[in-house]
């Protein structure tokens, strides 16, 4: 099952509704540098509000699609970042560096067009 990725103006927005799988997110991490190839867009608000619990290597692919992202020229925003996930990313050592969060999709759009400037 493929992760929706949906655009608005110069975002792109994903919300993940299920816990991921490996496949899954191997499949997520592509789809989304392509689109962020195809759109041009220059920021992406990942919201992980439906995801409790995330393993080392969802972790580890995840911090490599920020930085994979963030290479390709997209800021990044995670919102709705669970106790749980927060506490797993920390003790993994995944480094999140300058990416911004928020409580909630809301919040994350408007940190997003605050850091690109609109």
């Amino acid at each position: 099952m493929r992760i929706p990725i949906l655009k608005l103006h110069n975002c792109l927005l994903i919300s993940i509704q299920w816990e991921l799988d490996d496949h899954t997110a191997l499949q997520f991490q592509e789809d989304l540098l392509n689109r962020i190839h195809e759109t041009g867009a220059n920021g992406v608000v990942i919201d992980l509000t439906s995801v409790d619990m995330i393993d080392s290597f969802i972790a580890k692919v995840l911090g490599d699609v920020i930085s994979m992202s963030k290479l390709m020229g997209a800021q990044v925003v995670l919102t709705g970042i669970q106790p749980a996930v927060a506490i797993t990313l920390v003790e993994l050592g995944i480094q999140l560096d300058e990416v911004f969060t928020a409580l909630d999709l809301e919040k994350g759009l408007e940190k997003l067009q605050q850091e690109l400037g609109e």
